[in-house]
């Protein structure tokens, strides 16, 4: 029996850029730093690639053809089961407006080019990390959640119980006086 890969429980990070070299270099230093890679060349292929297996991290280009990084990150936070993914949008020096509409469309970074790989990986980090914490405080209210509906159910049956305790110590105490 092998070992599995120290990459199986990296965290997956969706790659959107349709410019193919561009792609290729992402790619390979996001890999090289130890994540799993799944590449898309457009916003369409990206969001066929969300729905065949979970991502931790979106990095999309801002600027793309029919669809934007902004229209995916739209699309994102506008589905329950993709809204915790991480969004980075990678926006052009002169795409401020773009960028001002990438935060508003729910992107949680911009990256602006030309960008140092180094800041790169940090600020994936630390979104990654945002949404781990995210996603355990989920479930910890989740867990939450399930202890006080047991224990709405638990008072509701000791009131019951003493309900019934206090009628037959009613019914007791008239017994004894007659």
């Amino acid at each position: 029996m092998t070992a599995p890969s120290p990459l199986a429980h990296a965290p997956r990070i969706l790659i959107v850029e349709p410019n193919r070299a561009a792609l290729g270099v992402l790619a390979r230093r996001l890999g090289e730093a130890g994540y799993r890679i799944v590449a898309a060349d457009s916003a369409e292929v990206a969001v066929a690639e969300l729905y065949r297996l979970p991502v931790d991290l979106v990095l999309a280009e801002l600027a793309m053809p029919v669809m934007t990084g902004i229209d995916l990150a739209r699309l994102i936070r506008d589905d329950t089961a993709l809204r915790d993914v991480a969004i980075i949008l990678i926006a052009g020096r002169s795409n401020r407006s773009g960028a001002v509409l990438g935060f508003q469309a729910g992107a949680d970074d911009i990256v602006v080019k030309p960008f140092d790989h180094d800041l790169l990986l940090a600020r994936i980090a630390r979104q990654l990390n945002r949404a781990r914490a995210t996603k355990q405080l989920r479930a910890d209210n989740a867990v939450l959640d399930a202890r006080v509906v047991t224990r709405a159910i638990e008072l509701g049956e000791m009131r019951v119980a003493l309900a019934a305790s206090e009628g037959e110590r009613i019914r007791l105490a008239g017994l004894v006086a007659n």
